[in-house]
C-alpha cells in the first residue's frame, strides 16, 4: 500500500489502523530496475508521529503594508509575525510572544515602521532588523483597544480603555505624546484615518465619534441602532470603522450590521444586515473601490463599488461574494491590491486572490492557507532516537518507539516497545520560546527567550533521567534566533539578535568560549538559520535579507558569502561527503553551492539553465528542512508541509512534459517506459502536514505529522448554525 523508500514514491493512504497509532512504523522493499545499478535503494522504515500536541495561536490582528507589500500579523499570544508577499508568502520574521502583551492593535507607519498595541497599556515599536523590541511606552490610558496610523505616517493614534483618544507624533527614534482628543464615555474599540487627515472616525460602544483632527474635538456623534434581528440588545459594539476620502464612514458592529454614514451630516445612509453575529473587522482597498468584512461565523464578505446601470457614473456599494474558509471568527481582516486576506480563531491565515485582479489565470490565483510557522519547532538527536518538541512556554523530550517485527511493503508493524515521553522541561517568566535544539548525541538541551539562554545537560541512568543547568552564561549569550549543535556534539553555534555568530566548546558540566563572528560590513542582520559540515569544517548562516555566509570552523574566519538571490532563504544544509551547500528559497529554486571551490555545482548550473518542473513551481509551502543520506551522496532529502522529496542527482531532470508526480511503475512494464518515467524527483505527499521528516540512520526514517482535525477538535467551539431541517 505504501510505497515510501529510496525508488519510488507513491501517494497512497494510511491504512485506519496506521492512523491510529501515535508511532509506529513502515517497511518498504524496493526490487532493484534491472536497466541501472544506482537504483538499488534497498529497505528502510518509518517512525510515523502523531504526539506532537502542537496547537498555533489564533490570529488576533493584520496590517497590510502597500510599499513593502508585507503582512503583519499578531496572534493572540503576543506572537507577531512577518510575512513577504512577494516572496510566495513566506514568514521571513517572527517576533516572540510574551504572557503579558495581548496585542489588540497592530498597524504600519511611514519608513517601513511597525506598531503594536495591547490590553498592557503599552505601544511598541519593533526592530525589523535585530528582530527584537526597539522600545515599549506606556499611553497611560489605560489598555489600549485600537491603533491607527495618519496617511502619511507621521502621527499615529490610540484609542484606550478610559475613552481617550491619544495622538503621538512619530519622531525618527521613538514616538512622543503629542495631545488628547475629547475623551468619550466609554473605550475606544476602532479608528481610521481620513485620507487627506483631517479627520478620524472612534467607533465605541453605541455610537461612533467624528473628530476634527487640528482641534481635537468632536463634531459629530452617530447613534447606532440596537436592533439585531428585531430585537433591542442592551449594547452594540462598533468592532470596526473605515474612512473614506469622499467622507463617507463604513462601521461594522455586533449586531451582524455593516452601515454607511454621512461624516458632514452625522447621518445612516445605507444599511447591510450581513450576519446573525458580530461583523468583527473591515479593511478598504487603496483604490476605495471594494472592501472586505469578517464575521464571528467564519464567513468573509467582499462589497464593491458598481455602477447602477451601465450607462450611468452614479455608483453603489453592493455585496459581491461571500467566502466560508474559516471554522471560526474571522478577528482581522486585510485588503491586498490583488487578494483578500482573513484569519481568526481558527489560527488559519486565509489569502483569497480577487481573480479579476489577477492578469494570469494561473497558480497565483489559486486560494492559500497558512496554517503552520515556517520555523522549525522539531529538532531530532539520531544517535538516541529523541524528538525535542518545542512549544510556547515548555519543551518536551521524546523516545522514539521500537519494533523486532518484519513485513512486506506498506504494513503496519506492531510497536514492541512504545514511545517515552522523558522530559517535560517549562520554562520561566513569561516570554515564549524562540529556538531549541537537542544535540545529536541527546546530552544537551538548549533553548532561548527574548532575554535569557539556557543550557542544561542530561544524563541518562537505566530508565532514569536527570538534567542539570548549566548556571552563569555570559552576557552575549542573553538571547539567540537559532541555535545548532555540531555533529559532534563539541560545539554550540549560537545566533543572536545583533548578527553575531557565537562559537562554544562543550565540556563535561560547563562550556568554554572559542569565537564570535561579528556582522558583516557593520549592519546588524539577524542570522535565522544555520547549518554545520558534518565534519564540523564549515559553517553557513542566513540572514533576514537573501545573503548566505560561509565560515571556515577551524580557521575561526569568513570563507565566502554565496551570490545574493531576491528570495529569502527557506532552509539550507551542508553535503557530509563533498561540503556542498544546498539551499532553497521561497520560490521554490533549489541551488547547490561548492564550498571548498566557492562557486555553485554543475549540477546547481545545469537545473538552473533547464529550469525547474512548473508543478515544483507553484507549491506554495516553503521547504523548511534539508538532510542527506550518508550512504547515497547523489542524494537531497528536503521537505515542506506537504511534500516529502528526494532528488537524485545522478537522474535527468523532469520537463513539463513529464509526470511529476510520477507514481511506482507497474512491474509489467518494459525497462524502455521505465526509463522514460524516471527522473530526478521522487515525491510522497503521504505524511502531511508535515512538521519534520528526518534520516535516523541510513534505513530508518522519522516523520512528525500535525492533522489539523486535532488542531480544530482543541479549538473552542464556534458559533453554531442553524441548518435547515433541524
Amino acid at each position: 500500500m505504501l510505497a515510501v523508500g529510496w525508488g519510488w514514491l507513491t501517494d497512497a493512504r494510511p491504512s485506519p489502523v496506521a492512523s491510529q497509532l501515535k508511532s509506529f512504523w513502515f517497511c518498504r522493499r524496493h526490487q532493484p530496475h534491472r536497466r541501472c545499478r544506482s537504483l538499488r535503494m534497498g529497505e528502510f522504515k518509518v517512525h510515523r508521529v502523531r504526539f506532537f500536541n502542537y496547537v498555533p495561536s489564533g490570529i488576533r490582528c493584520v496590517a497590510y503594508n502597500n510599499q513593502s507589500n508585507r503582512l503583519a500579523v499578531s496572534r493572540t499570544d503576543g506572537t507577531v509575525e512577518i510575512y513577504n508577499l512577494s516572496a510566495n508568502y513566506f514568514q521571513e520574521k517572527f517576533f516572540p510572544g510574551h504572557e503579558s502583551r495581548a496585542t489588540e492593535a497592530l498597524c504600519w507607519a511611514k519608513g517601513q515602521r511597525l506598531f503594536s498595541a495591547g490590553l498592557n497599556g503599552e505601544i511598541i515599536e519593533y526592530d525589523l532588523q535585530a528582530l527584537n523590541i526597539k522600545y515599549a511606552m506606556d499611553a497611560f490610558g489605560g489598555p489600549i483597544w485600537s491603533m491607527a496610523a495618519s496617511p502619511s505616517g507621521s502621527q499615529l493614534l490610540a484609542g484606550c480603555e478610559d475613552g481617550s483618544v491619544k495622538l503621538f507624533q512619530i519622531t525618527p527614534d521613538k514616538i512622543q505624546f503629542e495631545r488628547n482628543f475629547d475623551r468619550q464615555k466609554s473605550r475606544i474599540l476602532s479608528l481610521s484615518w481620513r485620507p487627506s487627515g483631517t479627520h478620524i472616525a472612534a467607533g465605541s460602544i453605541d455610537y461612533i465619534s467624528v473628530f476634527d483632527v487640528k482641534s481635537g474635538s468632536a463634531i459629530h456623534k452617530m447613534l447606532v441602532d440596537r436592533q439585531y434581528m428585531g430585537v433591542s440588545k442592551r449594547k452594540c459594539i462598533i468592532w470596526g470603522v473605515a474612512f473614506l476620502s469622499d467622507g463617507t464612514v463604513i462601521s461594522v458592529d455586533s449586531a451582524g450590521k455593516v452601515q454607511f454614514w454621512d461624516s458632514a451630516t452625522g447621518t445612516l445612509v445605507k444599511n447591510h444586515l450581513v450576519a446573525n453575529a458580530d461583523v468583527q473587522s473591515i479593511a478598504v482597498s487603496d483604490q476605495e473601490d471594494s472592501f472586505v468584512v469578517g464575521t464571528a461565523e467564519g464567513t468573509v464578505f467582499h462589497f464593491q463599488l458598481v455602477s447602477v446601470t451601465s450607462n450611468s457614473s452614479e455608483k453603489q456599494w453592493v455585496r459581491t461574494k461571500p467566502f466560508q474558509h474559516h471554522t471560526h471568527d474571522v478577528r482581522a481582516v486585510a485588503h491586498s491590491p490583488t487578494a483578500l486576506i482573513s484569519g481568526g480563531t481558527d489560527t488559519h491565515l486565509v489569502i483569497r486572490p480577487l481573480m479579476e485582479k489577477v492578469e494570469v489565470k494561473n497558480y497565483d490565483a489559486a486560494l492559500r492557507k497558512i496554517t503552520f510557522p515556517h520555523r522549525r519547532l522539531i529538532s531530532c538527536s539520531k544517535k538516541k532516537q529523541l524528538l525535542l518538541f518545542q512549544f510556547a512556554h515548555h519543551l518536551e523530550l521524546w523516545q522514539l518507539g521500537s519494533t523486532v517485527a518484519t513485513g512486506k511493503n506498506g504494513d503496519t508493524l506492531p510497536l514492541s516497545k512504545d514511545a517515552d515521553h522523558l522530559l517535560h522541561l517549562k520554562t520561566k517568566g513569561p516570554e515564549n520560546i524562540i529556538c531549541s535544539c537537542i544535540s545529536p548525541c541527546g546530552s544537551w538541551i538548549a533553548y532561548s527567550t527574548a532575554s535569557r539562554f539556557f543550557l542544561y545537560r542530561l544524563s541518562y541512568e537505566r530508565d532514569n533521567i536527570s538534567l542539570q543547568r548549566v548556571s552563569k552564561m555570559p552576557a552575549f549569550l542573553r538571547s539567540a534566533l537559532q541555535i545548532l549543535f555540531s555533529e559532534d556534539s563539541a560545539k554550540l553555534f549560537v545566533a543572536s539578535n545583533q548578527g553575531s555568530l557565537h562559537i562554544i566548546r562543550l565540556l563535561e558540566g560547563s562550556f568554554k568560549h572559542l569565537h564570535t563572528f561579528q556582522p558583516q560590513s557593520g549592519t546588524v542582520e539577524s542570522m535565522c538559520l544555520l547549518a554545520v559540515s558534518p565534519d564540523g569544517n564549515w559553517l553557513a548562516a542566513s540572514g533576514t535579507s537573501a545573503g548566505v555566509h560561509v565560515y571556515n570552523v577551524k580557521n575561526l574566519k569568513l570563507h565566502c558569502t554565496v551570490p545574493a538571490y531576491n528570495f529569502p532563504v527557506t532552509a539550507l544544509a551542508i553535503a557530509p561527503s563533498t561540503n556542498n551547500l544546498v539551499i532553497a528559497h521561497s520560490d521554490q529554486q533549489v541551488f547547490e553551492y561548492s564550498i571548498p571551490d566557492k562557486q555553485y555545482t554543475e549540477w546547481s548550473r545545469t537545473i538552473q539553465k533547464q529550469g525547474f518542473h512548473h508543478l515544483w513551481l507553484q507549491r506554495d509551502t516553503p521547504i523548511t528542512h534539508i538532510s542527506f543520506h550518508l550512504k547515497r551522496p547523489m542524494h537531497i532529502l528536503l521537505h515542506d508541509a506537504y511534500m516529502f522529496c528526494i532528488i537524485d542527482k545522478s537522474l535527468p531532470l523532469p520537463n513539463d512534459k513529464t509526470l511529476l508526480y510520477n507514481p511506482l511503475p507497474p512491474k509489467n512494464e518494459s525497462d524502455v517506459i521505465r526509463r522514460r518515467t524516471a527522473h530526478a524527483f521522487k515525491i510522497s505527499k503521504i505524511y502531511k502536514p508535515l512538521l519534520f521528516m528526518d534520516l535516523l540512520d541510513e534505513r530508518t526514517l522519522v516523520a512528525v505529522e500535525r492533522p489539523l482535525d486535532d488542531i480544530i477538535a482543541q479549538l473552542p467551539p464556534p458559533i453554531k448554525k442553524k441548518k435547515f431541517g433541524t
